[in-house]
């Protein structure tokens, strides 16, 4: 067997480098610590170089290359600033793909915030893996790429993390020890069976549900999936952990990822167009998204202090409209109209957001919101008046 081509080679080192980042390192999480088990970073990378001569149709010999010859390599490498000049404890990798350093930063710190807050079990462990590979990482005159200048600080509060539950010996039989078939099926099209155990709204929603997945969303403080009902079209919402750990494909085959797309899209459009996730009947989903459903008009006043912080939210909704009332000696507003033009499934949700304002903000129209309000406040008085009279 004639011996393989220089140019060859150093190709086929470039192509696994950029095909298997981290390459020449074990699995960081495999031991749960700082120092790494005692390998030969060489050997890994020559193995898996094999690997990919072979998928190129390259005859190699199997103990090629050498590990000098492979050592000289990597030098060159570096000499062409291809590697950096430092040392890759965690695995070898080109630059930072894609994107600049100072787009790969924001990029690192929303997966951060991913992996930290909104606790997502696989993006938790893809950042362990990214930060034991950059360590060392230059930034330039940057400052410290690990400090996370931006975070989104909502917290999830419900256990998302099967190996962690284990670990912690919490198990929880919930859909996210289903997650891969979730996104597998996400993707694809597929139809699937899921089971959902709780429900705190209404137990007409328990049981078996044969839906398609249509993404996995974050909102305020847990983990929800959206779903279209394959008998009827209708989209709405679940919380994974009132899903059993159960995920059962109806349709291998699924209906392609523009089908996805297309539901995708008119559960967005609901979404904007409501409050909340609430999504109401399927017909009214129809008539919603060809806009024939007639819009339920809303006015509420906001009083100092709240009415400075809703003056703020100029974007909350594309469909709001904010008046200003008169400022009092002191220059302050004395309070401002909020209105807006919602379909009648967002009633109740708007409702429940006004109470967080408490004393500070009146509903003006319509009477059933009045009414719901009102209700809210004359419940939460009785509570007080049966406890502490």
């Amino acid at each position: 067997m004639s011996k393989p081509k220089t140019s060859d080679r150093v190709m086929v080192l470039i192509a696994t480098l950029i095909q298997y980042p981290g390459i020449g390192s074990i699995d960081p999480l495999a031991s749960r610590g700082d120092n790494p088990q005692h390998h030969n970073a060489l050997e890994l990378l020559a193995e898996q170089m094999r690997v990919v001569a072979t998928s190129l149709h390259l005859n190699w010999p199997s103990d090629y290359p050498a590990t000098p010859t492979l050592r000289k390599d990597l030098e060159m490498l570096r000499d062409w600033g291809i590697l950096d000049r430092r040392m890759y404890r965690w695995g070898y990798y080109l630059g930072t793909g894609a994107m600049t350093k100072a787009e790969f930063k924001v990029a690192f710190n929303a997966l951060e915030s991913l992996a930290k807050y909104q606790a997502d079990p696989q993006v938790r462990r893809i950042y362990q893996r990214l930060e034991r590979r950059l360590r060392g990482f230059e930034f330039g005159n940057e400052g410290d790429f690990f400090y996370p200048v931006r975070q989104n600080l909502n917290r999830a509060v419900d256990r998302t993390d099967p190996v962690e539950m284990m670990e912690q010996k919490a198990y929880r039989k919930t859909l996210f020890h289903c997650i891969d078939t979730l996104e597998t099926a996400i993707i694809q099209g597929q139809a699937v069976e899921l089971f959902r155990h709780s429900s705190p709204h209404s137990n007409k929603h328990l049981g078996p549900q044969s839906v398609w997945p249509l993404q996995l969303f974050f909102y305020n403080t847990s983990w929800y999936l959206l779903l279209e009902n394959c008998s009827n079209g209708k989209i709405f919402t679940g919380k994974i952990v009132r899903y059993q750990d159960r995920c059962e494909v109806l349709t291998q085959a699924g209906r392609g990822i523009e089908a996805q797309k297309q539901s995708l899209d008119r559960a967005h459009k609901l979404l904007e167009n409501g409050w909340g996730l609430d999504f109401g009947k399927v017909e009214e989903q129809e008539l919603e998204l060809q806009g024939k459903l007639p819009l339920i008009e809303i006015k509420v006043r906001f009083f100092p202090p709240a009415s400075e912080f809703i003056s703020e939210g100029e974007l909350r909704h594309p469909r709001q409209q904010l008046r200003r009332g008169p400022k009092n000696k002191e220059g302050q507003l004395e309070y401002l109209d909020y209105a807006i033009a919602l379909p009648q499934r967002s009633i109740k949700e708007f409702g429940n957001w006004l109470q967080r304002y408490m004393e500070n903000v009146q509903v003006i129209s319509p009477p059933e919101l009045i009414e719901q309000h009102c209700e809210s406040a004359r419940a939460l008085l009785r509570r007080y008046q049966e406890n502490y009279e």
